[in-house]
């Protein structure tokens, strides 16, 4: 697919993000149990660290996470979330020129980051918690509404669909017009690849990308490190990068907005070939 340039550009807070090529949003988890990189960014210092070389890597988007939504993850008190994430956005907001998106599905830490300089909410249930619709309505932020069924504790047993991409669709859609209601800056969906979806619904989800790049809303994907990638080649979660390469060049021949990953760099470097390939 050759990417569409008269799209408008788009904007997070202060920050226009050009849609001529696809846009990759680094990912920096200050957690001790995220499934591939858990305990290596908790400190604040070495967080923001991370944000520097995420950021000189090329990342457009920093998201930061304060709890982990690996499958079977326990839940994380507002406090200690907050306690995690709001410095380290402070630092970030006020030290790069990189837009910072907090990715929780609490509301009030929506907020709080809100206020510590980020300028988009990814939210991973979608909006459907009404506080976070209010979130929205009382920040004006941009927010990635991501499609998942049941909790991180539930997803893994949740992946029952009648038409799985035609009720993804229709959930995007419905949200993301909530969200535009609320008074939302931007509004970004994502399908939510890894999910409450298995193995071979995530590469069907891969497989049929057009069923949400056409919806009328900048679409993202998070292929990074997946499970998935580990079931199909046996690799450890940390060394599932080629695996991660391979669909986020599947993400660029579709016509995908933005990519989340943790390799910036790499995924970078793949994204400007597969590019010039498609433009050739």
């Amino acid at each position: 697919m050759v990417r569409q340039t008269q799209r408008k550009a788009l904007r997070l807070g202060n920050y226009e993000l050009p849609t001529n090529r696809t846009l990759l949003m680094g990912v920096l988890n200050v957690t001790p149990d995220s499934f591939s990189d858990g305990g290596l960014y908790l400190d604040t210092a070495a967080a923001v660290d991370q944000a520097f070389r995420l950021a000189a890597d090329g990342a457009d988007i920093i998201d930061v996470g304060g709890e982990s939504t690996r499958p079977g993850a326990a839940p994380v008190s507002t406090d200690e979330e907050l306690r995690r994430v709001a410095p380290v956005i402070e630092a970030i907001a006020a030290s790069l020129k990189v837009p910072v998106s907090i990715d929780t599905r609490n509301a009030d830490v929506a907020r709080r980051c809100m206020e510590a300089g980020a300028t988009m909410i990814n939210d991973v249930t979608g909006l459907r918690d009404a506080a976070m619709l209010d979130a929205v309505r009382g920040t004006g932020a941009s927010v990635t509404i991501m499609h998942m069924k049941g909790t991180p504790q539930t997803m893994a047993t949740s992946n029952q669909y009648y038409d799985m991409l035609a009720e993804i669709a229709a959930y995007l859609v419905a949200q993301a017009s909530n969200a535009v209601a609320a008074g939302a800056q931007s509004v970004i969906i994502d399908p939510g690849l890894g999910f409450a979806k298995d193995t071979n619904q995530n590469l069907e989800l891969l497989n049929n990308l057009n069923s949400f790049t056409d919806l009328g809303y900048p679409l993202l994907v998070g292929p990074s490190r997946k499970r998935f990638i580990g079931e199909l080649t046996d690799a450890a979660a940390d060394d599932r990068g080629p695996g991660t390469i391979a669909a986020v060049v599947k993400c660029v021949q579709a016509g995908v907005d933005i990519v989340r990953v943790h390799d910036v760099a790499a995924c970078k470097q793949a994204i400007i070939i597969a590019e010039a390939i498609e433009r050739a």
